[in-house]
């Protein structure tokens, strides 16, 4: 029968020190977080971590289009796919402006070009 008078044992029967709470609030919260800290005395106590901190909603976004959702470089992806679609709908005009300028050329029997 081990000797409980000795103090708390862990599994294997191994005596540890028993920790306790520091504050009077006890429950297991994700704000009453702690870790065991040994003190210059070989004594086992139990340090409360603090919550991490975090920024105001209005801080954490960026000033830019998806700010804060996405990353700087895929929304300068996103801007410049944008721009090249409508650089080749302008080209595809053009072409075709020309295309049929030279069909209404050929059916008047004229030149296109200026000075021939």
């Amino acid at each position: 029968m081990p000797n409980s008078s000795l103090g708390l044992q862990d599994r294997k029967g191994k005596i540890v020190q028993q920790l306790v709470y520091r504050s009077r609030y006890s429950y297991a919260m994700k704000l009453n977080q702690h870790r065991v800290v040994k003190t210059p005395g070989w004594k086992l106590v139990f340090q409360t971590k603090n919550k991490r901190s975090r920024l105001s909603e209005s801080r954490r976004n960026v000033n830019r289009a998806y700010g804060g959702v996405l990353s700087g470089s895929v929304v300068r992806e996103i801007i410049i796919r944008a721009f090249v679609v409508e650089e080749e709908k302008i080209v595809k005009k053009v072409l075709r402006i020309q295309k049929t300028k030279e069909n209404q050329a050929a059916k008047n029997g004229s030149s296109i070009l200026p000075f021939s």
